[in-house]
């Protein structure tokens, strides 16, 4: 309930009053006193004195209420609005809470234990890997690297997809040698920043034809003379590579799951589907597999293909590759985790914004519905967690402050489209903090907007969409169902891992 404090002026009013009435009364009562001296025969002289007391105990009660009044009736509007925009902003909170825990949170259980079974199934392919290779050519180092949301804690519906990115060795005596799209002469502007080419330089040029041929015809392309590795055909190589593991464990694995390698979009997916009797949860589980070069400090280099949407040519394709920074992503995360308090809602501002985003896709048109999942990837969205992490303090990330800082990560992504710009956090930023130790070459590379690419129409469109979503969220959540994918705690366990 609103507190009422009395006003200063009218105080002041009050006391002046009161003494102005004593006084007043002081002096009757020695005029009286005087008077009935005089005159003993004077019986009304007690009733005035009381009249005149009454009187101006009248008055200050009236000034004493005016005061009062005017004081609540100038906070009364403002406290009842103020009492609005609470309570409106309570009933915001409850529906995305509610959401939250009935769409969007996952179970430990059951993430864990698909964690658990694709370590199992990758560790064994990169054994086998590993075990049966041949030198002069690339090579597996023996290890992966988990990455993406289900190892960040912010995966959201369902703990059926996986990233894995396996690092493969070149041979001893080449070395890799990255060149930025700045650093290469004949840079088209078609491209989108932030890719490499990759050059293999050898230890003398008489050596490619004699020594290295093999390697060259099957994993290199030849651009002005220079070696440059090629993506397609290491995603090529490495595709074969797995099958050919696959083939050696899938008799192990036979009667607890049945594994399967697809290629979905020209990335290779591993394919596990849970025998029921063997694996509790039941969940088919995609695992992409990526192959990478690491560079050093846990920075690798990536062969994916890139968006469909920046329309260039297969050829340009062919040489460039992608950056991973995972590693100091998670990180990252891990460091703010043990800086914020221990209810922090940084995460699942995270996960509802990108569960809100698919909600949204769903009512838009195809193709709109893919340039708008394109914009506000999964990777957009956390660039821009990661940025108000830094400009928030760290003691406001607590939940009690849930809903302020969801409105500034939609306000944070509504100024960015608006001006059309979202750098990338790690590549050539020069405020990064200390504690990330990146090569030199990425510390001083050129910024890279991320939004580089898209038209402004396309922006400027994907801008309402998200105005709209935030105007429009108590009733999407509230409509929203619960979805029949979603797996809670209630999935009893069977069997914890494979045997």
């Amino acid at each position: 309930m609103p507190v009422y404090s009395l006003n200063p002026r009218g105080f002041w009013l009050f006391v002046i009053f009161l003494f102005m009435g004593i006084w007043c009364l002081f002096v009757a009562w020695r005029r009286e006193g005087s008077m009935q001296r005089d005159c003993p025969q004077n019986a009304f002289g007690h009733l005035q004195v009381g009249f005149k007391f009454c009187l101006v105990f009248l008055l200050c009660y009236i000034a004493l209420r005016w005061c009062v009044f005017s004081q609540r009736h100038r906070y009364g509007n403002a406290s009842s609005t103020l009492t609005a925009q609470q309570y409106k902003q309570h009933q915001w909170r409850n529906l995305m809470e509610t959401f939250y825990e009935r769409c969007v949170k996952l179970s430990p259980h059951v993430l864990g234990h698909s964690k658990a079974h694709v370590s199992q199934i990758v560790g064994e392919l990169i054994k086998v890997g590993k075990a049966k290779q041949h030198d002069g050519g690339v090579t597996f180092r023996g290890d992966y690297v988990q990455m993406g949301s289900a190892y960040e804690q912010h995966k959201i519906n369902s703990p059926d997809c996986f990233d894995i990115l396996v690092p493969l060795k070149m041979p001893q005596s080449l070395k890799l040698e990255p060149l930025f799209q700045e650093q290469i002469k004949e840079s088209t502007s078609t491209h989108p920043q932030g890719d490499v080419m990759c050059r293999v330089e050898g230890p003398k040029k008489s050596e490619w034809a004699k020594t290295y041929k093999q390697f060259s015809d099957c994993f290199c392309t030849e651009v002005e003379q220079k070696h440059q590795l090629s993506s397609s055909l290491v995603l090529k190589w490495f595709h074969w590579k797995i099958q050919r593991c696959l083939n050696v464990i899938r008799y192990k694995f036979e009667e607890r799951c049945h594994i399967t390698l697809c290629v979905c979009d020209e990335n290779i997916i591993l394919k596990i589907l849970p025998r029921s009797d063997y694996v509790c949860c039941h969940i088919s589980m995609s695992v992409k597999l990526i192959p990478v070069f690491h560079l050093g400090d846990s920075v690798f280099l990536t062969a994916q293909t890139w968006s469909k949407s920046f329309n260039q040519c297969s050829r340009q394709q062919d040489f460039y590759w992608g950056i991973n920074f995972s590693k100091h992503e998670q990180k990252l995360l891990s460091w703010f985790k043990d800086q914020a308090p221990s209810n922090s809602c940084h995460l699942k501002c995270l996960q509802i914004m990108k569960a809100m985003r698919d909600l949204n896709a769903k009512a838009l048109r195809p193709f709109i519905s893919s340039q708008w999942k394109d914009i506000l990837s999964s990777y957009v969205l956390k660039t821009a967690l990661f940025y108000l992490l830094f400009k928030i303090p760290v003691r406001k990330w607590d939940d009690a402050f849930f809903m302020e800082r969801m409105e500034d990560l939609f306000l944070f992504l509504k100024e960015s489209l608006l001006k059309q710009r979202l750098m990338h956090f790690f590549l050539g930023n020069v405020n990064i903090p200390s504690f990330f130790s990146l090569p030199k070459m990425f510390k001083e590379a050129q910024p890279i907007n991320l939004l580089e690419g898209y038209e402004s129409d396309i922006l400027d469109q994907a801008r309402f969409h998200l105005i709209n979503l935030w105007i429009q969220m108590p009733q999407i959540l509230s409509t929203n169902p619960r979805p029949r994918n979603l797996l809670r705690e209630s999935s009893r366990c069977q069997h914890t891992i494979f045997n």
